[in-house]
């Protein structure tokens, strides 16, 4: 199989899996310029097709490319280094070792790794939340599509302008940069690391600028203390700093609501703590929700109430979370465990294969607001897919299609990744990148966490 671009392009494969329509067994996919110019039987297809290149997957499942809707890929090579239980002492180490121990080409380095990662995964598209925004770079080396939200910190009010005024300069160096494929987003952290002012300030910013936003909201039993009740580790931690916090006595989503922030229509990652009133208001305002399951589950937060959020008509897509909290950024794992947490609440909601398929194709499309471009396998729409391999025994026999990828599938199955008809990955080999180039700097990254090891 051949990598790299081709203006046309006819993929076939035992069953196309659309999202948008049901599957397609014996299926094709034409794609012209980057887009997809026709979906359908693939015996139609081969007597109509002028494509210059034919992949033939034989036992395979040809699908949308997957969407991460909530990733941290600068945090990637901190696999495994944070494992403390208490999310606060989790959330301070992860500080503490991002700015005092990783250079810029360490969270560089993890970058890179965490595309090569998403790549060979099957993903597509990533909604990435970067600090040092080297990430920008790593995303237009590898190929991907993304929303990358520059990360915002400042709970000192007094502060605000001076922390605007610094994401403004990186936004600034971004745009400038122009990387391919990439939009430029914000993302003001969390409700404990900036102040209501900074918040406000954010969200005029963006809807004069017409920024997307996304930001972490009711993830964490301390996030409420802290919100609700101006109690907890992270109050304590803000009063050590001579920063005021006082009580709220409101949900997070409500404090978004009075702040207007929910005005831009965020990205909401995680979103545990959410009351009916809540997710009416993130249904009401086109608010969309990131639901990561795994790192939910790793951190100790909860099981987020996804039948209710569906329920309540909000956009949700899938997110793996970072690599730190999560330990892997395999999207068709994270949809399996996302349907089994459900099934294990006994939420009705939601409970079809199907629906966890479009969680983490068009729902995270709709959610990063990319939806009329990516998500599905539709005439028109630029030509990002992946496809699973069905010939292992783990597969055996495919019965229903859509369930052997849900509960069957994972990245190791991942055998094709094109995004906007370029052929990133071909089950063994990467168009962009070369692993080779990691192991150096991923070694100088391991001294410096383990210097014992």
């Amino acid at each position: 199989m051949l990598l790299g671009m081709s203006e046309n392009l006819l993929i076939t494969a035992d069953w196309v899996l659309p999202v948008s329509s049901a599957a397609l067994r014996d299926g094709a996919v034409e794609v012209r310029d980057g887009r997809i110019h026709s979906v359908g039987a693939a015996a139609e297809l081969l007597g109509e097709s002028e494509a210059e290149r034919r992949i033939d997957l034989g036992a395979a499942a040809l699908l949308p490319g997957l969407v991460n809707t909530h990733a941290h890929l600068e945090l990637t090579a901190l696999r495994g280094f944070l494992e403390e239980p208490d999310f606060f002492g989790w959330i301070r180490r992860l500080t503490e070792t991002k700015y005092e121990t990783l250079d810029e080409e360490d969270l560089l380095c993890s970058a890179r790794l965490g595309v090569l990662e998403a790549v060979r995964a099957g993903v597509t598209t990533i909604g990435d939340i970067a600090d040092a925004g080297v990430s920008l770079s790593a995303l237009s080396e590898g190929g991907l599509r993304a929303v990358l939200y520059q990360e915002v910190f400042g709970p000192d009010p007094a502060q605000a302008e001076e922390s605007l005024l610094g994401l403004l300069d990186k936004l600034e160096s971004h745009q400038a940069a122009g990387a391919e494929r990439v939009t430029i987003g914000i993302s003001p952290h969390a409700p404990y690391t900036v102040s209501g002012r900074l918040f406000k300030l954010l969200a005029e910013l963006a809807l004069k600028e017409g920024y997307p936003v996304s930001v972490h909201a009711a993830e964490s039993t301390a996030e409420g203390e802290f919100v609700r009740m101006a109690q907890g580790p992270f109050a304590e931690y803000l009063r050590s700093r001579d920063i005021a916090v006082e009580p709220l006595g409101v949900s997070t989503i409500s404090y978004f609501d009075e702040l207007g922030l929910l005005a831009t229509a965020p990205l909401l990652a995680h979103c545990i703590d959410c009351s009916a009133d809540d997710l009416r208001r993130i249904a009401a305002s086109g608010s969309s929700i990131a639901h990561c399951p795994k790192s939910n589950a790793k951190l100790a937060h909860g099981i987020a109430p996804l039948g209710a959020m569906l329920e309540a008509g909000a956009r949700v897509g899938l997110g793996s979370d970072g690599v730190a909290c999560n330990n892997t950024c395999d999207l068709l794992e994270e949809a399996r465990f996302a349907a089994l947490l459900q099934r294990a609440g006994r939420e009705s909601v939601c409970g079809e294969a199907g629906d966890f398929l479009r969680l983490m194709t068009l729902g995270g499309a709709e959610a990063l607001g990319l939806a009329d471009s990516i998500g599905s396998l539709e005439a028109g729409k630029l030509a990002d897919l992946c496809a699973v391999d069905l010939a292992a025994p783990h597969f055996q026999p495919v019965i229903d299609v859509e369930a052997a990828v849900l509960y069957s599938a994972s990245a190791r199955d991942i055998v094709l990744t094109v995004v906007e008809g370029e052929v990133l990955y071909d089950g063994q080999l990467l168009a962009r990148m070369d692993p080779g180039f990691l192991e150096e700097p991923l070694a100088r990254i391991r001294g410096k966490l383990n210097p014992a090891g």
